[in-house]
């Protein structure tokens, strides 16, 4: 059975630096190999970053400009951009403004929103 989400219906998860609205994953579909949500950063956000131990992440760059920085590169983002990353692969996202940063975020395995984000902060 196919999955409708609006934007109103999407578990909204507040992460240091960004929003990120959960739309698809194993929380309200039968998918076992994906999950999609959408990631706001706000204009001069720049969250440290983190590591998905078990993901790999795909991001398309719907809004606003920033970077994705690895210690192997950094990727320019603008709408229009898609970056793989890798799982086990550190990075982090900064948004320049003047307005916010919006990357639509697919995951698989599915991720857990937060979960990988470092509890001592």
């Amino acid at each position: 059975m196919i999955k409708r989400v609006d934007e109103s219906e999407a578990e909204v998860f507040p992460l240091p630096g960004r929003d990120f609205l959960s739309y698809i994953g194993p929380h309200n579909t039968e998918t076992t190999n994906v999950s999609v949500g959408r990631a706001v950063f706000s204009p001069g956000s720049k969250p440290t970053g983190h590591i998905h131990e078990q993901e790999e992440e795909t991001i398309v760059c719907t809004r606003g400009r920033g970077r994705l920085v690895t210690a192997e590169a950094t990727a320019e983002l603008e709408p229009g951009v898609t970056v793989f990353i890798p799982k086990q692969t550190f990075h982090a996202t900064e948004s320049d403004g003047p307005e916010p940063l919006e990357l639509v975020c697919l995951f698989s395995p599915p991720v857990v929103p937060g979960a990988y984000e470092k509890k001592d902060r």
